[in-house]
């Protein structure tokens, strides 16, 4: 089965050697992932270094057909509109949005502006979701129900599903929009280090149970998680009670599909 895996970070060597493509590469070798998608580093982590990031990450996946990128947004700035434009004139497929991290409101006039112009160009957008340290109100679940109420050809991915505190509410916006919003299967397997996002098994069963195996994926949630926990994540979603053709659309037939 080939595995194509969503959600690996990926930053220069200056700013997190275990989180180059290059360790990126050797660990979808050693888990045996035959594609993922990239995430370019937040400006946040590199402002000092006067990297244009998005265009960074084309130039380090350029050429290498197995890798795919996703660009960010700075939000502190205004061209918005012209920001997603050049992420789609790189070449890349979507937008990594994390709004507790960026301090945005997921309704908010800024991410409309984002989410507007992504919906036109078809760019796909991933969100974080879950605890994540800031003011909840600004990225509560139910705010993605907005988000695909006003933009209903937006595609978009809850990765972590809400996480432990809002795997419900993740749940009911999943089954209110059945056509354009995705779950994203990252770093809920693991009790301990990620144990916020932390869902398990029974839970994903139930996700699945309430919303088809169809519209989840597998993410790796690199390079914060490593070999081990990868691995276990592959062993969690093989112990799954699915069929192979459900497995094979978890572990990567789905997001080709939304992204291919």
């Amino acid at each position: 089965m080939k595995i194509f895996a969503h959600h690996a970070h990926v930053f220069p060597k200056t700013i997190r050697e275990d989180g180059t493509v290059e360790a990126l590469m050797n660990l979808m070798d050693r888990c045996e992932i035959d594609q993922a998608v990239t995430f370019a580093p937040f400006h946040q982590y590199i402002e000092a270094d006067d990297i244009n990031v998005n265009q960074w990450l084309a130039q380090e996946i350029y050429g290498n057909d197995r890798l795919y990128g996703f660009g960010v947004i700075d939000f502190r700035r205004d061209d918005l509109e012209e920001q997603t434009k050049e992420i789609f004139d790189l070449g890349l497929k979507g937008i990594k949005i994390h709004p507790a991290f960026q301090q945005i409101k997921i309704d908010g006039e800024k991410a409309f502006r984002v989410y507007q112009k992504a919906e036109e160009l078809g760019l796909v957008v991933t969100f974080h979701t879950g605890i994540h340290w800031y003011r909840i109100a600004h990225y509560q679940m139910l705010l993605f129900d907005e988000v695909a109420w006003h933009f209903p050809k937006l595609r978009f991915t809850l990765e972590h599903v809400g996480g432990y505190a809002f795997f419900k509410e993740a749940v009911a916006v999943l089954t209110n929009n059945r056509e354009n919003v995705y779950a994203g299967l990252t770093s809920v397997f693991d009790a301990d280090m990620n144990r916020f996002w932390y869902l398990g098994e029974e839970h994903v069963k139930e996700l699945i149970w309430q919303i088809g195996a169809n519209r989840c994926m597998f993410g790796l949630d690199f390079p914060y998680n490593q070999e081990e926990k990868v691995k276990e994540a592959l062993e969690s979603i093989g112990r799954l009670p699915i069929t192979e053709k459900e497995r094979e659309g978890i572990l990567g037939g789905n997001l080709k599909r939304l992204l291919l």
